[in-house]
């Protein structure tokens, strides 16, 4: 079972970026996505997060409406969109899944996932 995050970069303020997130996990196996972001002194904060049908989803305040996530089940792929960045949204931003869950469900809290993918960093310059 593995998550490969993909997708960070160099951006300057008011740019975007897509951060892909390809998960191994066997397709029988329903699990939601969260993505999170951790600067160093900090602690990983839950960005953006998609139950396993991906008809509902959670956005941390300060990213609503720039920030969209989504899913392709059939490719086991889910996707951050990050529009209109800022230099606070530096970060290096990580993918986890929630195993056997349930559609309609979407975690909030960090102990919930139990698969971590590997970060990726997105750096906008001002």
């Amino acid at each position: 079972v593995q998550l490969q995050a993909s997708g960070g970069g160099l951006v300057q303020t008011g740019g975007s970026l897509r951060l892909s997130c390809a998960a191994s996990l066997r397709t029988y196996n329903r699990y939601a996505v969260g993505w999170f972001r951790q600067v160093p002194g900090k602690e990983r904060e839950l960005v953006a997060a998609i139950d396993w049908a991906g008809g509902s989803t959670y956005y941390k305040n300060s990213v609503k409406g720039r920030f969209t996530i989504s899913r392709v089940n059939a490719l086991n792929t889910v996707y951050l969109i990050m529009n209109s960045l800022k230099p606070e949204d530096t970060a290096v931003y990580y993918c986890a899944a929630k195993t056997n869950s349930r559609s309609g469900y979407v975690p909030f809290n960090n102990d919930e996932y139990d698969v971590w993918g590997q970060g990726t960093l997105v750096t906008v310059s001002s």
